[in-house]
């Protein structure tokens, strides 16, 4: 029973091989000669003319982007906007954990049997980002430093948008 099941199953496409194989040789077989390839001719001229060796260009790099400060108008909003934002979720987590909600963030689900730890959880967030965005400041990956602060900042609206959505 096994066999004529494995047979069935394995004679198409034995067969399909078979002829794709067979129908690749002759186009495997069908090769050029280097022997028929004639060299092109050259013209010396050209080259006896120009230099053979060229003098090195000073290459000259791109001006690198003036350092700005880290407290600067765009950071000191990005921060303003993350603390916003974490403080509208610590608002709305608390107000769904009152109301027999549960936290789904496992880091913050250890801190939120309390109203002040859950509070030094969101005040931490934010701390942490700040920390973070200086950490890339001082190491000039400054599109990093703004990326870290928008990243929270859309994670903290997400979680508010949806503890809004699941009241």
């Amino acid at each position: 029973m096994l066999t004529k099941r494995l047979n069935a199953i394995l004679q198409p496409k034995a067969a399909i091989l078979l002829a794709f194989l067979s129908l690749c040789r002759p186009a495997s077989a069908q090769q050029i000669s280097a022997a028929l390839l004639q060299p092109a001719v050259m013209d010396p001229a050209p080259f006896r003319a120009a230099p053979m060796v060229k003098a090195a260009q000073p290459a000259t790099l791109p001006e690198a982007p003036t350092p700005h400060r880290f407290w600067d108008r765009e950071n000191s909003l990005l921060f303003a906007a993350s603390a916003s934002f974490s403080a509208a979720d610590f608002v709305v987590t608390r107000d769904n954990l009152r109301e027999g909600g549960q936290e789904l963030n496992p880091v913050t689900r250890l801190f939120s049997s309390t109203t002040t730890g859950l509070a030094v959880n969101f005040a931490g967030e934010t701390a942490g980002v700040v920390a973070l965005s200086y950490f890339f400041h001082r190491t000039n990956h400054h599109k990093l430093e703004r990326a870290a602060s928008m990243l929270n900042i859309g994670a903290s609206a997400a979680a508010v948008t949806f503890d809004l959505a699941h009241r």
